[in-house]
């Protein structure tokens, strides 16, 4: 296990809300010792001190349930450097220490060459690793070149190219619940199942993130990777293992049988659009393209839809249609997966019966199957559904992969040649829509998104 931790951009959103309290979530539960060194990298000029109390000041605001003794754990021996972290020897000074470390980015995609490059040059010890956050790349192009950078620096085995989305429980469920189950695995396939939707609608607006959103857009900030890894897990073969090797093999499976869209495809089966002034519960929201930080010239999308069919066995006939949206109505987080109806249906009930629905909620972690039963007249039928919460986990997602980079397990991490090719399924979608051939649409905040693409 790696015992020494070096984050950049460690005064950023990322570190205050997800990094420093899963790190103390590691500590409360044991698997972080006093042997375990902090390193904060930021081009902010702050003391240590200063570095600590605001470190301090944001557990206190983002995490509830780690004990005092464990966030001051994490806080009081961080060591804080001043660097830019494309700067050699800034980041020279920003990795000694004794033995490898595990180098976090932290940062705006667009820094990820100019640090890497930085490492590369820098030299880093030998048995390190560095860890990467979403969008991996702006485009193929550009995943490639990164690709390739990354491997001047430390072998395939010790790149994490991170998405917590692969560690939270629902997400988990998926896998385990279509695995171990034999009423499931058997009616996994297009015969049983007609449609499976991978959602993730939020009411929440911009907040504060136009310094990173406007650059990336809904289908780059979610569904690139986020969806895309969900539809690995949700449509891949049975892996032999759910080891580093047999997971990712199968996952990448999937991708490339994404059949590819066409121009008239992305036409007719995606959707974008950005969200107008509107209202959100008791507060007003303004329109995007008003928000503080955005360009407008830039049409930027915040809705995204892009419906997806797969060339194979398994699936030839299911759709796969992977949406998400801000500034919306209601939050709305789940896979829900659409079973056909049955092939005939008695004569003499009242009514059609209601197509089945099994739901993994995301946020919350739930899981519901929408079945239909006996209704209270004879010979009537009434929608009978069951519920399950998954018991609450361990760890904080970003805890989980935190833990997985210091031991070196890459299960959960996305592989190279992984990552290039969910760029790959998109780049039809994302060369018609900087071409205009899908317009824009505006949406009100608080409403349920554009017309037509409300699922049930």
């Amino acid at each position: 296990m790696i015992n020494r931790l070096v984050v950049f951009g460690a005064t950023g959103d990322l570190n205050a809300r997800y990094l420093l309290p899963a790190l103390a979530a590691l500590r409360a539960a044991g698997h972080l010792d006093d042997r375990f060194q902090l390193t904060c990298v930021d081009r902010a000029d702050w003391t240590r001190d200063d570095f600590r109390r605001w470190a301090a000041e944001q557990l206190d605001r983002h995490d509830l349930s780690s004990p005092a003794a464990a966030r001051k754990a994490i806080t009081e021996p961080a060591r804080y450097v001043r660097a830019d972290a494309t700067d050699v020897t800034d980041v020279a000074s920003a990795i000694e220490g004794d033995g490898p470390a595990a180098v976090y980015l932290a940062l705006p995609p667009a820094v990820f060459p100019g640090t890497v490059a930085a490492l590369r040059d820098a030299g880093l010890v030998a048995g390190s690793r560095i860890v990467l956050e979403k969008p991996f790349g702006e485009d193929l192009d550009s995943a490639v070149a990164l690709n390739r950078l990354l491997s001047e620096v430390v072998p395939e085995q010790a790149v994490f190219r991170v998405d917590h989305f692969l560690a939270m429980t629902t997400v988990q469920n998926v896998l385990g619940s279509r695995l171990a189950n034999r009423v499931l695995e058997p009616l996994w396939n297009s015969a049983h199942i007609a449609e499976v939707e991978i959602v993730w609608e939020e009411s929440l607006a911009l907040e504060g993130r136009a310094g990173y959103y406007d650059g990336a857009g809904a289908l780059k900030d979610m569904v690139q990777n986020h969806l895309l890894q969900v539809l690995c897990l949700v449509a891949m073969e049975p892996p032999l293992s759910l080891g580093e090797r047999d997971l990712r093999d199968r996952k990448i499976d999937v991708l490339r049988s994404v059949r590819p869209l066409t121009d008239d495809d992305v036409v007719r089966r995606t959707r974008r659009a950005r969200y107008a002034a509107g209202r959100i519960g008791d507060r007003d929201v303004p329109a995007y393209a008003e928000e503080d930080g955005v360009d407008p010239r830039r049409r930027t999308e915040t809705f995204a839809e892009v419906v997806l069919e797969l060339d194979s066995w398994r699936w030839s006939g299911t759709t796969f249609r992977l949406r998400t949206g801000k500034a919306l109505g209601r939050d709305r987080k789940e896979v829900a997966v659409r079973f056909r109806p049955v092939p005939h249906l008695p004569s003499g009930f009242g009514e059609e019966a209601s197509p089945n629905v099994l739901r993994f909620g995301l946020e919350p972690e739930s899981m519901t199957l929408a079945l239909t039963g006996a209704g209270a007249g004879a010979h009537t039928l009434a929608p009978l559904v069951l519920t399950a919460r998954p018991a609450a986990p361990d760890l904080p997602a970003y805890g989980r992969l935190l833990l997985d980079v210091l031991h070196g397990n890459a299960a959960l991490s996305i592989r190279g040649d992984e990552a290039e090719e969910s760029w790959r399924v998109l780049a039809p979608v994302m060369s018609a829509w900087s071409g205009n051939l899908v317009p824009l649409v505006e949406y009100p905040a608080g409403s349920d998104g554009p017309a037509a693409v409300r699922g049930s």
